[in-house]
């Protein structure tokens, strides 16, 4: 099997509603497995990014959001042992003993440091004894369990170099001493392996589409969707339109809404998020429902879509204060649309160029519903920068933060987020500290 088919097989992981109230909630429900009684208290610490992702995000299974519930549902129900599908299938009456515990005060959240690199300290108490959980730089990456402090789980974790900002706090997870193995590839590895590797040894990747299309289907089902019924409406009231662009933002931005609301049904998520999984993949295989392409040019532009998103995250960082959704998996599908349609590598530049002058600097202000509104846009950026790139028309790499190859240009894209937005997330942060927290 080819390094890039283990690092995208790897990175593909089906994720029940937004990642980051699945990866509270593991973390929780992972200590209480180590507690010695029931949990009475919930003790969390959370990095900016993951306290922001999950802060208005929709709880899968309940109608309940936020970072306090995320908790108090790993404490009474999670089922580790599924990661970050961990709140499958939970009822009412686990949904009435969190509301309990977090209206009794039993859930404590704290903000850690303003940084992209993922982190989750999650500690319970109850009869008489504690027991915690830290998970670092990915959604279920545990690194340390204790009971009644005496460490019991030791991961040794990756030797990184974190640069502090003004603010005191790590900035940045792209400052590695080593490398991250995609940046080992040019981009034209990238598409030479998209363009060569066997299809049978990507064939996993139609689970993608299968499993973000089932949760499209959730979402206009759904009396509590507004954006999906809309974008059905505006592609003619059908699935699939003679619209390819529309078809696309439906396929798209109907699951992302599914997904932020907490529906039931798992998105497949890519470098940890599932919006980015949908953006990926998503308006791909609309262009594939509409135009015909065949399934091993779905699977081979899909393959490219995730590496090109892989490789700007690796930069930005796994949350950070850019929507990379839009940003990264954006330019992602923008890449795969120029492979369906027949273009060359000099036009997969050219709409690399194009994307990374137009959205770059979206913000992200967690996960919710306006990671809806943000894929719309997305899709719209990716087809326009995709149709003027086919045309030879695009922004030149003189311009702006376009560096003289998509390598360097994709590497810009990602050091806007991080160290660049820093600040951006501080003051996201403090917009969201005077807002009401317990929600």
């Amino acid at each position: 099997m080819h390094p890039l088919t283990k690092l995208i097989k790897n990175d593909m992981k089906p994720a029940l509603g937004v990642t980051e109230p699945g990866a509270i909630a593991f973390a929780v429900a992972t200590a209480a497995e180590h507690l010695h009684g029931p949990v009475e208290h919930v003790y969390l610490r959370l990095n900016s990014g993951m306290y922001k992702n999950a802060y208005t995000c929709g709880i899968p299974g309940s109608h309940e959001t936020g970072n306090y519930y995320a908790a108090a549902l790993g404490a009474v129900a999670a089922d580790p042992k599924k990661g970050l599908e961990c709140l499958e299938g939970i009822g009412l009456e686990a949904e009435k003993l969190a509301r309990d515990m977090v209206e009794r005060g039993c859930i404590s959240v704290e903000l850690g440091e303003i940084t992209s690199r993922i982190s989750i300290e999650a500690r319970v108490t109850g009869s008489g004894s504690e027991a915690s959980v830290t998970i670092k730089d990915s959604h279920i990456n545990i690194v340390e369990i204790k009971e009644n402090g005496i460490p019991v789980y030791i991961k040794e974790a990756k030797t990184e170099t974190d640069t502090s900002s003004s603010l005191g706090t790590d900035t940045s997870s792209s400052e590695k001493e080593l490398p991250a193995e995609i940046h080992g590839y040019s981009f034209s590895e990238l598409l030479d392996y998209a363009r060569t590797v066997p299809i049978s040894e990507i064939g996993f990747i139609r689970q993608a589409f299968e499993m973000n299309y089932e949760l499209l289907l959730e979402g206009l089902e759904s009396d509590r969707t507004t954006f999906a019924p809309y974008l059905f409406k505006v592609n003619g009231g059908q699935l699939v339109s003679d619209d390819e662009q529309r078809t696309a933002s439906l396929f798209c931005n109907g699951a992302i809404e599914a997904r932020v609301l907490g529906l039931s049904r798992p998105a497949m998520s890519i470098t940890g998020s599932g919006s980015h999984g949908i953006i990926a993949t998503m308006p791909l295989y609309a262009s594939y429902k509409v135009r015909g392409y065949t399934e091993e040019e779905l699977l081979r532009a899909t393959a490219l879509s995730y590496l090109v998103c892989m490789y700007i995250k690796e930069y930005s960082g796994k949350l950070s204060a850019f929507c990379g959704c839009a940003i990264a998996a954006g330019t992602g599908m923008a890449c795969g649309l120029v492979m369906l349609r027949g273009g060359n590598e000099a036009a997969m530049q050219r709409a690399i160029n194009n994307m990374a002058s137009s959205i770059t600097g979206m913000i992200c202000d967690g996960g919710n519903q306006g990671c809806t509104m943000k894929g719309v846009v997305a899709v719209d950026a990716a087809f326009a920068s995709v149709e003027m790139a086919m045309m030879g028309v695009y922004i030149d790499s003189r311009h702006g933060i376009n560096g003289p190859s998509p390598e360097e240009t994709m590497k810009n894209m990602g050091l806007i987020a991080s160290p660049g937005m820093v600040g951006t997330e501080k003051t996201i942060m403090d917009i969201l500290d005077n807002k009401s927290r317990a929600v």
